[in-house]
């Protein structure tokens, strides 16, 4: 697939990258065997594990502080996710974000090329994570932005086409980073700390960074082979994820076994991100997810990151050691953490645990 129309120069990537969506639609009947996982981590393998009739935690946004703070803390502590409903975001603008980038994704190939990305930002379309030459792929394609700090955003990777896409997203970050500042202050008051301590370990509602990766899925014709997206624990803060609203793919590991999310209409499924669980002292819990692909169709998610001011050193909140609990963690910027994630790409939980100083007890939720 040396055409124009599925590989992409190197641009700083160990090898031509090859746009996953050109590979589905040229009607191949099987995945080329960069995409094939080895055994123990295709979809298929895990079926024994799968558990049915469970679902992430449910989590009424508009409820009173007390109940909702209460409840976003079981779910942080026990599972690592949540479906917020209620949240405040009119579904008009979900509606018509999901709408923009499947434009996007339905543009011709030379289009989306000019946005083509490279590993020193990632910022732009892309179709791999990780520099690992020969390293297994993804069977998914993206597109990411930076949206705050204002000196991180480019404008000339925001595309241009469909007409509205640049208005619409700018809007939809917005309305998603007011809905992370409330989240911090309900996770901190479900920690029992002042509600805007969280807020200040990342650095303040203006040093908070925000970024949007839209994921695509495309059809793969043998989906019990591969994986849209490995599984990986998320390296940011926190994770605001607006899922397709017609096909399932986000899974969830939860006490060893492999839970699908069923998402609900309008709600945002919300995830703990490893800086979290350091701030925390893994009293909140970052954990592992993956998303599986389908033959019959193509998916889109949304997924917006509310992370800590880059240079500033996280670790665990004073108020949250003791001699019981010791710390967990050394301070780490997150561009240091990021560099780390960007070279290697998504492996399990195994990045932030290497970090921890001690062994991290009394996990509920099994991440290995």
């Amino acid at each position: 697939m040396a055409d124009s129309a599925a590989a992409a120069g190197d641009g700083g990537w160990p090898e031509p990258v090859v746009r996953v969506q050109a590979l589905s639609e040229s009607g191949a009947a099987t995945i080329p065997d960069r995409y094939v996982r080895p055994e123990t981590e295709r979809p298929s393998s895990s079926e024994a594990n799968a558990v049915a009739n469970i679902n992430i935690p449910v989590v009424d946004m508009s409820s009173s502080p007390g109940t909702a703070a209460a409840a976003v803390a079981e779910a942080c502590r026990e599972w690592g996710f949540f479906q917020a409903v209620n949240h405040g975001v009119a579904p008009a603008l979900l509606r018509r974000a999901r709408g923009v980038w499947r434009g996007f994704f339905q543009q011709p190939m030379e289009v989306k090329q000019r946005y083509g990305n490279s590993p020193a930002t990632y910022e732009g379309y892309g179709s791999r994570l990780g520099v690992d030459k020969g390293a297994i792929l993804d069977w998914g394609d993206y597109y990411f932005l930076h949206v705050r700090p204002p000196h991180l955003l480019s404008p000339h990777k925001w595309p241009h086409l469909p007409p509205d896409l640049r208005e619409t997203t700018a809007e939809y970050s917005e309305e998603v980073r007011r809905l992370c500042e409330r989240l911090m202050a309900v996770m901190a008051v479900g920690l029992g700390v002042e509600e805007e301590r969280l807020q200040e370990a990342f650095g303040g509602g203006e040093g908070a960074g925000v970024c949007v990766r839209v994921n695509y899925y495309p059809r793969c014709p043998q989906p019990d082979l591969t994986l849209g997206l490995s599984s990986h624990s998320d390296p940011g803060g926190m994770t605001v994820l607006l899922v397709d609203d017609r096909v399932k793919g986000l899974q969830v590991r939860h006490t060893g076994a492999w839970v699908t999310v069923d998402p609900v209409p309008d709600a945002f499924i919300i995830n703990v991100g490893d800086q979290i669980q350091v701030v925390t002292n893994a009293l909140y819990r970052s954990v592992e997810h993956r998303v599986v692909v389908n033959a019959a169709e193509e998916r889109l998610s949304i997924a917006t990151f509310y992370n800590p001011r880059s240079d500033l050193p996280v670790a665990p909140l004073p108020e949250l050691v003791s001699p019981e609990r010791t710390p967990l963690y050394s301070p780490m910027t997150f561009d240091d953490y990021r560099l780390y994630i960007r070279r290697n790409g998504p492996r399990g939980k195994s990045q932030v645990d290497r970090l921890a100083a001690a062994t991290i007890p009394n996990s509920t939720t099994t991440t290995q």
